[in-house]
């Protein structure tokens, strides 16, 4: 039984489902008094050990408590940067299959390093089918990101390839695949679809003119506009801040989030939460201001080439003056870097 606990820990269904808080063990509290300031040392290191061991809440279950989640996207593929950002402290890290160079191989270790650190990871698709959602399902993800929804139509089917049948067609490996921990999982089958945030993307002018329907499609918990594939369908791909662009999306903002206020009055109804990508015309910050439940603010890549030229640029533009060396060692020595 727990080697079964341990396996399936590593597995981000696990981390996230609903499993009772570790308790701190009896035997502390049999420290003797006098040793109070150990004793509560003890207590301490035990209770951050709970605390590391106790289930990550689940991307849907904070967006239902009213949590606005911050990402990055993961474009590069590599786990070190995957568990950087987790460590980081940001609340989701999106693997991106559809413009990253990696496929299902490279994903899976970036997931294993994003699970390690106890941080949620959604893999983008490259296309909408039930083959690459069967094989990213397969591996154990918080949820997945479909490219391209334009219509209804199309959003159920993409959540039907997110589920088994009846309900949808994914293809069944459960007793063998990393989602069940490999099979020592027995509750996954009951609480998998439930658990998997499935979040579709509208990225066209024809999406958009779709989108509350979309958003009240069953099983779409979260819409994700695009602005630069929006802005490119409109005929303004080298002007994704262009007037048009902004009103088409302030629009769609408006439907998606009228629809979640209305929720309340009809809760049978589905209401899709409101995601998106942050823009140099239009930074995170401001999504977050307008409301967006989930704001994806930056992207691996991007991140690194800033700093990059950044560091390289204040190399090239250092200037000293012959003789300005001197003295530099003593200035090292104050500034406490050297040990002596």
């Amino acid at each position: 039984m727990a080697a079964s606990i341990a396996a399936a820990a590593s597995v981000s269904h696990l981390l996230l489902g609903p499993k009772p808080k570790p308790t701190t063990p009896p035997r502390l509290s049999l420290l003797p008094r006098r040793r109070s300031g150990a004793a509560g040392a003890i207590s301490a290191s035990a209770s951050a050990a709970s605390d590391f061991l106790a289930p990550v809440p689940s991307l849907k279950s904070r967006l239902a408590a009213g949590d606005t989640l911050y990402g990055l996207f993961l474009l590069s593929f590599s786990p070190t940067l995957a568990e950087i950002a987790a460590l980081a402290g940001y609340d989701y890290v999106v693997v991106d299959m559809e413009h990253g160079p990696g496929g299902i191989t490279e994903a899976l270790a970036c997931l294993r390093a994003l699970d390690a650190a106890r941080t949620p990871a959604v893999l983008r698709l490259p296309e909408a089918c039930p083959v690459w959602a069967k094989k990213a399902l397969d591996l154990g993800p918080a949820g997945l990101m479909l490219p391209a929804v334009e219509s209804p139509a199309a959003a159920a089917e993409a959540v039907s390839h997110c589920r088994y049948p009846p309900r949808g067609v994914r293809g069944a490996a459960y007793p063998i695949v990393r989602a069940s921990a490999y099979g020592l999982d027995d509750s996954y089958l009951s609480r998998c679809e439930d658990d998997t945030l499935i979040i579709c993307q509208v990225e066209t002018a024809a999406g958009v003119a779709e989108i509350d329907a979309i958003a009240a499609v069953e099983g779409v918990d979260v819409v994700q506009m695009g602005p630069l594939d929006l802005s490119a369908s409109m005929g303004y791909l080298w002007d994704p801040g262009n007037r048009k662009v902004r009103a088409a999306l302030r629009e769609a903002e408006r439907k998606v989030l009228e629809a979640r206020k209305k929720k309340d009055a009809a809760p049978e109804t589905n209401a899709a939460y409101l995601g998106g990508f942050a823009m140099p015309n239009d930074p995170a910050e401001q999504l977050k201001h307008r409301g967006y439940h989930m704001v994806a603010g930056a992207v691996d890549i991007g991140l690194f080439r800033k700093a990059a030229l950044e560091n390289v640029k204040r190399f090239k533009e250092a200037s000293m003056e012959i003789g300005e060396a001197e003295g530099e060692e003593e200035d090292e020595k104050e500034d406490g870097y050297w040990s002596e």
